[in-house]
């Protein structure tokens, strides 16, 4: 039987672990879904949101994590497991680099655990039909981290946030972070109709 989700660990405290159990210069998404053992899909979501919630990103690593987001939240949504192509499952990345990134993660992580409280709006979280809806959610985040907008500030931070909080409040039965995930995607929306505006603008400005 899984525990109920005021027996599950910390985020924080799951992903710490997992982070000083590899011991190998490269890891696959196929391995981290492994190694991520109980809270499995949802907190393999919150691991891989961690490299875009500071400035400097690792190449490549937005298509490849983003694309594994969005399969989970297809998962979720139709209540099944996930299927991973072999490029998404596979590909090996560099742990050696992306570790120390996940390691000041962490931080981030145990700052959000302080906030948790299971069974908080509740309406939110503890129902199958939310799940899926929520599981679209994580779908949608995920399109916006893939945008091919690296180089932008926070044009993979904002939508990271967003699927952060979804995650670890769907993980943790918290309804008021999946609110705040909510929140976040809105601000995203924003932020991006603003690059587009300014695009715009700026393109009709040299035109004319």
């Amino acid at each position: 039987m899984k525990p109920s989700p005021q027996s599950l660990p910390p985020a924080s405290e799951t992903i710490s672990r997992m982070l000083y159990s590899v011991q190998s210069p490269t890891i696959s998404v196929r391995e981290l879904l492994t190694l991520m053992g109980e809270q499995g899909l949802l907190m393999l979501c919150a691991l891989m949101t961690l490299p875009f919630l500071f400035p400097v990103s690792i190449p490549g690593v937005s298509t490849v994590f983003g694309a594994a987001i969005l399969l989970i939240g297809v998962a979720i949504t139709l209540n099944t497991l996930p299927w991973l192509p072999a490029f998404v499952a596979d590909r090996q990345l560099d742990w050696l680099k992306l570790k120390p990134t996940l390691q000041r993660g962490v931080g981030v992580l145990r700052k959000v655990d302080g906030f948790l409280k299971p069974h908080r709006l509740a309406v939110l979280s503890n129902s199958l039909v939310m799940n899926r809806v929520n599981g679209l959610a994580l779908i949608f985040a995920a399109l916006l981290l893939m945008l091919p907008l690296g180089l932008i500030p926070f044009s993979n931070t904002l939508p990271g946030i967003a699927i952060l909080l979804l995650a670890v409040g769907m993980s943790q039965r918290d309804g008021l972070l999946v609110a705040a995930g909510y929140g976040m995607i809105v601000l995203t929306l924003v932020y991006f109709s603003f690059l587009a505006w300014a695009a715009w603008a700026g393109g009709r400005s040299l035109i004319g």
